[in-house]
């Protein structure tokens, strides 16, 4: 697949996530390329992605690329660090447009932010075993003459904390002490936060380790993408972004998340069946 994309700077940008996590992707890219059409995907029947396999995460990733191919899509964002740490070859396979990672964008900028050359990764189990995020940093900061210590750590229940939108609830300081106490001993000066679910938690997470510098994987993913539409002359014309919000399970708490984490009016969600998805799926194999 080219770098360049060669496609109508109308067409919408495709976005996909296993929940709502991806919604704090969205939110950067909505505020960022304000111009521009969005569909978004949250597999929320099958989340979390990060206790699944690398051979289902594979499968699943195929659907919703394929899904996001059908409305024509000019790019496409896995707002979820575990596809990308475990599927995104497959999906620039088969995609015909550029699909955007989690993982390099935001090893980059901890590279770059990092003072001490401590860095700090959490995400999910399959994450963090895939070990992505320390590949990426390490290869990156030989690059450019730094010398990195990388420490990570798997906090599986920082999603279902997320998705039930519990961030502010006592027993949450709890489980975020239990997880991130090691890091304070490492001395780590930048943290990155390898799911995107976790920055819906980032007071809980600033509060147990206040001074930290957090990266948010969205935010250097934008950036890339940015990068991207620009060189290829690819910004929309349109005057305001506009959002196509697809869900493949009910989740109490989707439009509550949708709307303070965006701070824009959104649709409600379109829920579509897991059939539909893996009719999606079958397609290009």
């Amino acid at each position: 697949m080219s770098d360049s994309i060669n496609t109508s700077g109308r067409q919408p940008i495709g976005v996909f996530d296993s929940g709502v996590g991806g919604l704090t992707v969205l939110r950067h890219l909505i505020h960022t390329t304000t111009q521009e059409e969005f569909v978004y995907l949250g597999d929320t029947a099958r989340v979390p992605y990060g206790n699944k396999s690398p051979e289902t995460i594979r499968h699943y990733t195929r659907q919703c690329v394929n899904f996001l191919l059908g409305f024509d899509v000019k790019a496409i964002v896995i707002a979820c660090n575990t596809a990308s740490a475990l599927a995104l070859d497959l999906a620039r396979e088969l995609s015909p447009v550029p699909v955007i990672g989690m993982i390099d964008p935001a090893a980059k900028t901890a590279v770059d932010k990092t003072k001490h050359g401590n860095i700090g990764i959490i995400g999910t189990r399959a994450t963090i075993g895939s070990h992505a995020y320390e590949r990426a940093i390490n290869e990156y900061a030989k690059g450019v003459g730094k010398s990195i210590k990388v420490f990570a750590k798997a906090c599986p229940l920082f999603v279902p904390l997320a998705e039930e939108d519990f961030g502010e609830h006592p027993s949450s300081a709890l489980i975020a002490q239990e997880y991130l106490h090691e890091f304070i001993e490492k001395d780590i000066d930048t943290l990155v936060l390898g799911c995107t679910h976790y920055p819906l938690l980032k007071n809980l997470i600033c509060s147990t380790l206040p001074g930290i510098s957090l990266i948010d994987c969205g935010e250097s993913a934008t950036m890339e993408l940015s990068t991207i539409l620009n060189t290829g002359n690819q910004i929309s014309n349109d005057m305001h972004p506009s959002v196509r919000l697809f869900t493949t399970d009910t989740v109490h708490s989707f439009s509550a998340i949708a709307q303070r984490c965006i701070g824009l009016p959104l649709p409600e969600p379109i829920r579509i069946s897991q059939e539909t998805l893996e009719e999606q799926g079958l397609s290009g194999l």
